[in-house]
């Protein structure tokens, strides 16, 4: 009789923090209800794809099961959006609402609400997409002791390219290769995007790090060198490494971009410091090896001078094939690290549009 009158009670009761101490962070209704409809979160699109510079929605909407309702009414509904890690392993933070209340974190703040288009939606608007907001993203819905999660991933349009240092091949660790693509206006590359870079003819036969700790490498045409040429076309897996003591290539992803790319017109040839000096005498500055890639593969940008870039290699894109300019495949051709004081050759630069 007293295990049952325990239950009856149980069934019946809720507890609210006191007003004085609640916060975003850490006020939760705790409600315990029987034989109620079940919480429901779906994702109209598993998938949405943008780019850097623009505003996405990632669609996140709430149920109660065999209802149409969005809430049962005595209960606050906590929405929270995070980031999943490459790895799986952590969740980053990036936007929290619960009644009048709301919150965003890190790079995120300012940039992220909720589109609230009616009172089962929980999207979230994130403006001014930024490279790395690319990934996947939970939406978690809370109302009293009920939750329920679904799982959006946002893609951006982009290119990805294999980067070595001026060092040479595999000098990077992992924490240095994800410094190397930023420095070059990018980020480091995930499996997926490595994916479908190969799909779409990308073939590299050094191996390099991703984002998630592993070294891989993408095959479209097998030979010797690259695992033998009897073996199928693929992204080969070197598994995951030392991040401190390995060291590897990298392979690193881009988006658009809001500026100018473009090759100044000189009377004369130019050393790397005289094309630094020039590119900022035009208004602008030396281009990176991330803005000759996008310019490449998302304008169709086509030149064949070969010209200096800012981390001192010097580069040229070709997107339409010929004779003296990459007469074989579309790329952008790669010459080399010259001596900076001493070689002479023309600049990309780049202006960014305010």
């Amino acid at each position: 009789m007293t295990s049952l009158l325990f239950l009856v009670l149980i069934s019946v009761c809720w507890a609210e923090p006191h007003p004085d101490n609640s916060s975003l962070e850490h006020e939760r209704i705790i409600h315990i209800q029987e034989n109620g409809p079940r919480l429901l979160v779906v994702a109209e699109q598993a998938k949405i794809f943008s780019q850097r510079g623009g505003n996405v929605t990632l669609p996140c909407k709430f149920y109660h099961e065999h209802t149409s309702t969005a809430g049962s009414g005595t209960h606050k509904i906590r929405v929270k959006w995070t980031k999943l890690t490459s790895d799986y392993l952590k969740e980053v933070d990036v936007f929290v609402a619960m009644g009048h209340h709301r919150k965003s974190y890190g790079k995120y703040q300012g940039r992220v609400f909720l589109r609230e288009s009616s009172e089962n939606d929980a999207s979230l608007i994130i403006t001014n997409i930024m490279l790395e907001d690319y990934g996947r993203y939970k939406c978690e819905v809370i109302e009293g002791l009920e939750d329920d999660t679904a799982v959006v991933a946002l893609n951006l349009e982009g290119v990805v390219f294999p980067y070595s240092p001026r060092l040479g091949r595999y000098n990077l660790n992992f924490h240095e290769a994800q410094q190397a693509c930023l420095d070059q206006d990018s980020i480091i590359a995930s499996f997926d995007q490595l994916y479908e870079a190969w799909r779409s003819g990308l073939d590299w036969c050094n191996a390099g790090w991703l984002s998630d700790g592993s070294v891989q490498y993408p095959i479209t045409k097998p030979r010797e060198p690259c695992g033998g040429k009897n073996t199928v076309p693929g992204v080969r897996n070197y598994g995951f490494w030392d991040k401190e003591r390995s060291r590897y290539d990298v392979f690193c992803f881009t988006s658009n971009f809001n500026g100018r790319f473009y090759y100044l017109i000189h009377p004369t040839k130019l050393t790397y410091d005289e094309a630094v000096q020039a590119c900022l005498k035009d208004g602008a500055q030396i281009a990176k090896v991330g803005q000759i890639f996008a310019a490449w593969k998302l304008l169709g940008y086509d030149r064949c001078d070969a010209g200096w870039l800012a981390d001192g290699s010097v580069r040229y894109p070709i997107s339409r094939p010929r004779k003296r300019c990459s007469p074989n495949e579309a790329a952008v051709r790669f010459v080399g690290f010259p001596d900076k004081k001493h070689k002479l050759y023309g600049v990309y630069c780049f202006r960014a549009y305010n």
